[in-house]
């Protein structure tokens, strides 16, 4: 590993600095010594850009089933009912962030020894500034392995040096087999971490660089997530008396506090939600804001990002999401938003029970003039989320329907199917596409239509790249992208890890949890003052004191604003609700239907027809040490269940 990050530094040292010379003056590549990297501030920066590019984000190369740095094809968003997808992928990760988590904290711990017998070529606020970057970086590294491990081997030093030969490593080997911390010492240490690095690192750095801000922002998710441990998790497991799998109740209140404390650093500095195009009375100004905050890298909102940029460093986000009338003959609407997310927002036609209102008080299916009109008075938000039928996408309206409808409408239209069925829609007076080559279908005046639109619903679900569930994605979909652009590896929005929202709606959650513990009733105003500030910009209505009496009122406004950005996963994990939300749940769509013979169009409301049951096993709240890992070292200890 580490001559292979000599050769990446050497390489860059030689096309950064001037006075390199490209000659055979180069030392030999298995002879370069600390002082070639650290002894020049190009080879700091360069071992930071390596240490950057392997911080565990799950961003758009992130995928549930194959890790960091893979090909995204939605299926995070699948395992928490967010959206449905044709590459289904159910329960929980499948792959193991374990080795190359240590590989980057020794990375970080290498640097953090190293760097201070080269400081005296630098200033001193250039030497913490680096050492703050890395203990950040290094934090990052272990909540990845506590949110997924619990307690874990703490390492904050270099156990091995670069040259030692295998009798010495191995006349060692014993102080290699480091058994896991308590699950609080663990978050404890990334707490102690991200306190030096809010001392040591500059008020603010280049763009994908991180700051004091970041730190105290990552601090404030970090304890939220150890305070509900400690709350709410029910899996113990103490081993040598050491408790590994669960923290003592006692703490939680400490640790909201902590998250609390770390989100009021960001008060009254540069950070504010982002309203650049934002209206207080107009929808569709609000739905367009809260899009393009997503395409504005050097938005005021965004505390720590992950910059890419063509064609150095690329994703593929808007290839596999874009509704199929804007593809480039590839993949599309892997990300298909279930009925269930879209009904958490507000201002929609609803039933008293919160579910989208599809059939009048007879039980016949409402009519309306176009499939855009429900929503036209929903929540900005919304629609800067998830692409409804009709919305405008790159200046074309979005055909996302189902069929047509072709019997007589004439005294109303009675549902398709019994209320949670997951048949097939009968094929008498309904007209659907089965392929990607539809056959249009001729209406009373002679026009031609086809069923299913430009992006809507084939039958063939697993062979084409329709929406399955009557929405499409719009969070992070690049509106300027030419066609002919819209590929694999094009892509360059930044992934917005942090943005200030999540910061307030960080401590609205610590706040409410505090007043719960009676801790003050100050603290129940500032979670609603917070939950208020966000649906004001979301277009939402604000919530009452009367609402406040849950803290569900604070998760939904989580799961509505960050939605599809990979945290809602790990908030089910960390409030324990995914076992009860999962097990045998079946996700709800939504299907768009054009009445042949009046021109108007009604909704049909059920469950996925293809009877995808969701299951997840309690065990998966802390996942699996890999075996191989365990096989290594009997001081480890396996998690319960496996």
């Amino acid at each position: 590993m580490k001559r292979k990050l000599y050769l990446l530094l050497l390489a860059t040292i030689a096309l950064t600095t001037p006075t390199c010379k490209q000659d055979l003056d180069v030392p030999p590549l298995n002879i370069i010594k600390d002082a070639d990297v650290f002894g020049n501030p190009s080879g700091i920066e360069a071992y930071m850009a390596r240490i950057y590019s392997q911080i565990p984000m799950e961003d758009f190369k992130y995928d549930n089933t194959s890790g960091f740095k893979t090909f995204f094809n939605g299926s995070p968003y699948v395992i928490t009912g967010e959206a449905i997808s044709r590459d289904q992928a159910n329960g929980t990760e499948t792959f193991n962030y374990w080795a190359d988590a240590y590989t980057l904290i020794r990375e970080c711990n290498y640097f953090m020894e190293t760097l201070p017998g080269f400081a005296s070529g630098y200033s001193a606020t250039q030497v913490n500034n680096w050492l703050g970057e890395a203990r950040f970086i290094r934090a990052f590294a272990y909540y990845a392995l506590a949110k997924r491990y619990g307690g874990v081997p703490l390492v904050n030093k270099v156990l091995t040096q670069p040259g030692q030969s295998i009798e010495e490593v191995t006349a060692n080997i014993e102080e290699l087999k480091i058994p896991r911390s308590s699950e609080q010492a663990t978050w404890e240490f990334i707490a102690a971490d991200l306190d030096y690095a809010y001392t040591n690192l500059p008020e603010t750095n280049k763009k994908g660089r991180a700051h004091r801000y970041a730190a105290a922002a990552l601090k404030s998710r970090v304890m939220l997530f150890a305070a509900c441990i400690a709350k709410y998790n029910t899996i113990n497991l103490t081993t040598n008396g050491v408790q590994v799998c669960g923290i003592p109740a006692a703490k939680a209140t400490d640790y909201f506090k902590a998250a609390y404390d770390a989100a009021n650093l960001l008060n009254g500095k540069s950070f504010v939600l982002y309203k650049a195009a934002w209206s207080a009375t107009d929808k569709a100004a609000q739905a367009n804001n809260f899009a393009a905050l997503f395409l504005d890298g050097g938005s005021a909102e965004n505390v720590f990002i992950r910059m890419y940029k063509y064609p150095d460093a690329v994703h593929w986000y808007d290839y596999n999401q874009v509704p199929r009338q804007l593809w480039n003959g590839g993949g599309a609407a892997q990300t298909s938003p279930t009925l269930d997310l879209v009904e958490m927002y507000d201002g929609l036609p609803k039933n008293a029970d919160g579910t989208f209102r599809t059939t009048d008080a007879g039980g016949k299916y409402v009519l309306w003039d176009n499939t855009l009109q429900p929503f036209q008075n929903a929540e900005g938000r919304l629609r800067g989320t998830v692409v409804a039928p009709g919305d405008l996408l790159k200046g074309v309206a979005i055909e996302l329907r189902r069929g047509i409808y072709t019997a007589p409408s004439a005294g109303g239209i009675s549902r398709l199917l019994p209320v949670g069925s997951t048949a097939a829609y009968p094929s008498t007076n309904i007209v659907q596409s089965a392929t990607n080559t539809q056959t249009p279908y001729k209406l009373p005046d002679g026009t031609l239509m086809n069923p299913a639109g430009a992006s809507g619903f084939f039958t063939g679900i697993n062979t084409v790249a329709g929406t399955i569930s009557g929405f499409t994605i719009r969070k992070y979909i690049d509106p300027n992208k030419p066609t002919a652009e819209v590929n694999n590896n094009r892509s360059e929005q930044s992934w917005l890890e942090i943005r200030y929202a999540e910061v307030l709606l960080n401590r609205a959650e610590a706040a409410y949890e505090l007043n719960s513990a009676g801790q003050g009733a100050s603290y129940l105003t500032q979670a609603m003052a917070d939950i208020n500030a966000v649906r004001e910009r979301a277009g939402a209505a604000p919530a009452t004191a009367a609402d406040m009496t849950s803290v569900d009122v604070v998760r939904k406004e989580r799961r509505k604003e960050l939605a599809f950005e990979n945290k809602t996963a790990w908030d089910m994990k960390r409030w324990r609700i995914s076992d009860k939300e999962q097990n045998g749940r079946r996700y709800r769509i939504l299907n768009a239907f054009y009445v042949a013979d009046n021109g108007k169009y009604f909704f049909d409301d059920r469950f996925d027809e293809r009877g995808n049951v969701f299951t997840f096993d309690p065990r998966w709240y802390y996942q699996q040490i890999p075996t191989a890992v365990i096989g290594r070292s009997p001081n480890l200890v396996q998690n319960p269940g496996y």
